[in-house]
């Protein structure tokens, strides 16, 4: 974004001697005096796209072989993302053309989180689930930053290659993930994980993660062929207990995520005045917060046995960390490391705990009793209800920033404490559980 639209005065004097002598150097059509309007439109075509495809991705992902499904989206990724950067060698400056592909990237793009967490959620139980998928989350903030990297190294010089690279890069891995992924354990003579504690009675008021963990154990011996689980409805997704509430709870928690993710190099050009390269490179930073605080939320989470308040935790001690990270966080470069790293791992770690631990969770509710495939259906209700907020937060930052960046942040904080209400029902329930437990555990020690 800095880079189509660059403060076009600290390059020198207008070489063209035209009157647009403040945005000669700009890209067409985002070198008007609307451009963060345009740049929020943009960002927002893609993002709406996806939060509505992600709900009918999920149908189909959970009827489809995911294999084939996921490898063509990421193909099809690639081919969008290339497109978006030909732009600049094709030398187009219509603003339709950005817009149209993006809407289709972000519809493509839908193919991807569904799958990889029933992908995932297939292969591991719930006792050691949020450790293990919050380790394996890590690949979104990797992937953030790698894009970040890419993207700087051309973007001054040809801004199309930072969409080119990536896009070759990611249709390449999915011709490779086309190959060899493999998308259960049975498929290899491996015994499928335990997705519940078989001697814990099912309930609806305990916490979601309480429950026993079988590793995939490998035999050459040949799989006996069960009966497949019918795919669940969407309504059928929406009445497992606690879908709703942590549906919401991301809607806001994503807003603030997303926000960042679009608009942070923006701010930092403009209030840290850094360069575009050292901005985008500085903005990884959150990104390697959000690692830290996706493996330390699937942790906690995992010990305590409460998904949502560990979420709601991190969500409180957010917000006054985002308000002290507009107020001081440019201060020095050491000050804005630090709180970088924070506010990434506090904003991203119920993020990352929602989408990945929760999500496979509650696709194999006990409720279910294994009667119907939920896994991939519960994770696009549950993303595509964050990609709302996804959607909302950079939008309502390009209307919002013109009146201030004290603003934006005010609108973040707002949206974080929003999520941790949200919660505030399982959190109750999670904490009436342990309550419970303290209580028998005494009494079984009395007698």
């Amino acid at each position: 974004q800095s880079q189509l639209h660059p403060n076009c005065s600290a390059l020198g004097p207008n070489p063209h001697n035209d009157s647009n002598s403040s945005t000669w150097c700009s890209w067409a059509p985002f070198d008007g005096d609307n451009y963060k309007e345009l740049f929020g439109a943009l960002d927002n075509a893609f993002l709406v796209a996806y939060a509505i495809g992600m709900f009918i991705s999920g149908i189909f992902g959970e009827r489809l072989p995911l294999r084939y499904y996921l490898s063509g989206g990421m193909v099809l990724s690639g081919l969008f993302t290339a497109l978006f950067g030909f732009g600049y060698f094709w030398d187009i400056h219509v603003l339709w053309y950005f817009i149209i592909v993006q809407v289709c990237n972000g519809l493509v793009q839908t193919t991807g989180w569904p799958a990889v967490v029933a992908c995932v959620g297939n292969w591991f139980g719930k006792g050691k689930r949020g450790l293990i998928m919050g380790i394996w989350n890590s690949h979104t903030s990797v992937g953030n930053i790698l894009g970040s990297l890419i993207a700087g190294a051309w973007v001054s010089s040809a801004w199309g290659l930072s969409f080119v690279v990536p896009g070759i890069i990611i249709a390449a891995v999915g011709i490779i993930c086309f190959f060899f992924l493999v998308e259960y354990p049975e498929d290899v003579g491996c015994s499928p994980p335990l997705h519940h504690d078989p001697e814990a009675e099912p309930s609806n008021e305990g916490p979601l993660s309480i429950s026993g963990q079988r590793s995939p154990e490998c035999s050459n011996s040949p799989k006996e062929p069960v009966e497949e689980p019918e795919a669940i409805s969407f309504l059928g997704a929406l009445r497992i207990p606690g879908v709703v509430e942590f549906s919401l709870c991301l809607l806001f928690a994503k807003l603030v995520s997303y926000t960042f993710l679009y608009w942070l190099p923006l701010y930092i050009v403009n209030v840290a005045h850094f360069s575009a390269k050292e901005a985008g490179d500085l903005s990884t930073l959150f990104d390697v917060g959000g690692i830290l605080g996706g493996i330390f939320a699937g942790l906690i989470s995992d010990y305590t046995g409460g998904r949502a308040t560990t979420c709601c935790v991190m969500l409180v001690i957010a917000a006054p960390m985002l308000f002290l990270y507009n107020h001081v966080g440019q201060n020095g470069i050491g000050t804005s490391i630090a709180m970088l790293i924070v506010c990434g791992a506090l904003v991203n770690g119920p993020y990352a705990l929602i989408t990945t631990a929760v999500s496979a969770d509650l696709g194999t509710h006990e409720s279910l009793k294994g009667n119907a495939k939920a896994l991939s259906t519960v994770t696009a209700i549950i993303d595509g209800t964050g990609s709302i907020g996804a959607a909302l937060g950079p939008l309502l930052a390009g209307l919002i920033s013109p009146t201030g960046w004290n603003n934006v942040f005010y609108m973040l904080i707002a949206a974080d404490v929003l999520a941790c209400l949200l919660l505030a029902r399982v959190v109750v329930k999670e904490v009436r559980w342990w309550f419970g437990c303290i209580a028998r555990k005494r009494g079984y020690v009395r007698n």
